[in-house]
């Protein structure tokens, strides 16, 4: 089933959107929430949560894109339940390394955390992503969007890890070079 199909189920309030939902788009999105919560039992249930969202967002939403869609409530989902484990002191994994790796880049979190601030940089970055050569932001993205770790990104193209990592610290300064040009404090 194609994905305008699987939208306009969810349009029709179809359950069986979920179940086409599930079976596409569910190994993906366990990848996701695996990358950056590091426990099978937190991914499927981020990835539960990913359907009840989908359902409850579609409609109003009518997305162009409904893997990206997918995508980014898993991701946001999981940022959350990380985020909440993290306050309680349990648990770590490839998220941890790649704020770490990010933080290089922005400033005082208390200064990018208002909802309008925020927006910008998210903008800024998307523009400055598409600055890069294809293999260049498609290993960014892999890495700062997908928490993928730094051995599944040398096997997918095909490089060393060490090759890897020069890369994405390259492309880190770049990244804050472009910033502080856009006016982030750095």
């Amino acid at each position: 089933m194609n994905d305008e199909q699987i939208i306009e189920l969810y349009w029709q309030r179809n359950e069986i959107a979920i179940q086409a939902t599930k079976t596409k788009y569910g190994s993906y999105c366990y990848t996701i929430a695996n990358n950056i919560l590091g426990s099978s039992e937190d991914a499927d249930e981020c990835v539960n949560d990913t359907w009840l969202r989908a359902w409850n967002s579609i409609p109003p939403q009518r997305p162009a894109r409904l893997r990206m869609f997918l995508a980014k409530i898993t991701r946001n989902l999981s940022f959350n339940k990380f985020k909440a484990k993290r306050a309680k002191k349990r648990g770590s994994g490839e998220i941890e390394i790649v704020l770490d790796e990010l933080e290089e880049c922005l400033a005082d979190k208390t200064h990018v955390e208002s909802a309008y601030q925020a927006k910008e940089l998210g903008q800024s970055i998307n523009q400055f992503v598409r600055t890069l050569s294809e293999r260049d932001g498609n290993i960014f993205v892999r890495r700062y969007f997908f928490t993928e770790s730094v051995a599944d990104i040398s096997e997918r193209f095909r490089m060393t890890p060490n090759n890897v990592l020069v890369v994405l610290s390259r492309t880190r300064q770049k990244l804050k070079t472009h910033l502080e040009r856009e006016g982030y404090a750095v």
